[in-house]
């Protein structure tokens, strides 16, 4: 008599979580998302910094490498999931980023049980780690990890400029502007799943188009990428001052959907410090530059970022950048401290002012734009803005005037239970109050 067979199902097997956690700038939010991106498109279960991790998870973190603050960061998250992983409560450990991109030998060396390393242009390997298989069919796919309304949109890779205390050619390479054609239909993608507002970031985004177009094609982008429809605010951000292309200050005064607001870091204004950043400009043409960018748009906002305690700074040469912050009035300002970075021009020169001197002078830097602020803000009780609604928090609607980027800039608060608001709508906000980053207003019907 014959045993019958008894046929059994085959066991698909489960992939692994991956969990991916991001460190330090919008551009690295931008990996981020084009990485989980394919990863979904490979049919792994993603998600972003999910605080409950599982003991098959594979966490991807995505490092920055910056400056001093932000590479502890970094090495203190490595160190905290290799941890994790000792104790069995994740599966495996990769790093990729800024971070390992500089120091892949060092970490490897000090860092053992980490899984795999990789820099900050090998997608292709680390997908072929984890099991996956970079797909081309999903170039511009992405999963935001910002809210759905709104996405940082990378532009261009790398950059060109030969600033002396700045270490990101080191990890990003050289300017590499992605071409007009896929970034426009990247945007349509964006639009058609309900993103209003594209964050334009790059290294430096006035250097776009000059290696795809042999020029600085910044202003065509902008005018191509405000016909896509339903893209209601395209922002600036990340633009350097030298050989700043103006026409693009046109564009913004013919495009109604392209923010009047412009992100120029300027890092200082004396003289002898912008020559020894090899910033390629002058304190004068520094102040041309911002006088006729106001002139050329009424209205705009200015933001700029500023550093304290760059090798070689005086007191005076901090005095009259504090004057000059005094006498400007940015609608928006930060200050970082001077970070002594290896293999940078920078790092031939001594470090010599303390640290505590350099914090101090940043500290004084944001009290002064603190007040300026206070007293922008109070200009605008009683006027009426369009306000893109963020989320809400408490008893509020939280958004954001054209005049303001995500995390960095003023925020505006609706009553909730008086006003009536949907996170990613657009809202007309009478300004009632005001603090120094914050405003306070009703929805006017």
């Amino acid at each position: 008599m014959k045993t019958k067979e008894i046929s059994r199902p085959s066991v698909k097997q489960v992939k692994p979580r991956v969990n991916v956690v991001t460190l330090g700038c919008s551009k690295n939010i931008y990996d981020s998302e084009i990485l989980m991106g394919q990863l979904k498109g490979n049919q792994f279960d993603v998600v972003h910094e999910a605080e409950k991790v599982g003991k098959n998870d594979i966490i991807v973190i995505n490092t920055c490498g910056f400056i001093d603050n932000a590479k502890q960061e970094s090495i203190d998250t490595i160190l905290q999931y290799s941890e994790l992983k000792e104790q069995g409560k994740v599966g495996k450990v990769i790093v990729t980023g800024c971070l390992s991109e500089r120091y892949k030998p060092e970490l490897e060396a000090e860092i053992t049980n980490v899984d795999a390393y990789f820099g900050t242009n090998d997608l292709q390997n680390l997908l072929a780690t984890v099991g996956a298989n970079y797909k081309h069919e999903l170039i511009g796919e992405r999963l935001l990890t910002t809210p759905s309304h709104f996405a940082y949109f990378k532009i261009a890779e790398g950059c060109n400029r030969p600033c002396s205390f700045c270490a990101i050619p080191l990890m990003r390479g050289k300017h590499l502007s992605s071409p007009m054609e896929q970034l426009v239909e990247d945007a349509k993608k964006l639009a058609k799943n309900g993103t209003k507002e594209l964050i334009l970031i790059a290294q430096d985004l006035t250097y776009y188009g000059l290696d795809l177009y042999g020029k600085r094609n910044l202003d065509e982008l902008l005018r191509r990428l405000s016909d896509v429809n339903g893209i209601e605010w395209i922002r600036l951000q990340y633009a350097y001052p030298s050989g700043f292309p103006m026409e693009i200050l046109d564009v913004m005064n013919e495009r109604e959907n392209i923010c009047k607001y412009l992100d120029m870091p300027l890092q200082h204004i004396t003289d002898n410090m912008l020559k020894s950043m090899r910033r390629g400009i002058t304190k004068q043409k520094t102040i041309d530059i911002v006088n006729e960018i106001r002139d050329r748009v009424p209205g705009i906002a200015m933001r700029t970022t500023l550093i304290t305690g760059y090798p070689g700074e005086t007191q005076q040469d901090f005095e009259e950048m504090a004057q000059w912050v005094e006498d400007t009035k940015f609608d928006r300002l930060g200050c970082f401290t001077y970070s002594h970075e290896e293999k940078t021009h920078a790092h031939s020169l001594v470090d010599d002012v303390p640290e505590e001197v350099k914090q101090e002078r940043a500290d004084a830097i944001m009290e002064i734009q603190q007040g300026i602020s206070f007293d922008k803000n109070q200009e605008k009780i009683g006027n009426t803005y369009k306000v893109l609604i963020d989320k809400k928090d408490g008893g509020y609607f939280v958004g954001r005037t054209e005049f303001d980027s995500p995390e960095v800039d003023n925020e505006v608060l609706i009553d909730a239970s008086v006003d009536y608001a949907t996170i990613g709508s657009f809202v007309n906000v009478q300004i009632n109050s005001a603090e120094d980053f914050d405003l306070y207003g009703q929805i006017v019907k």
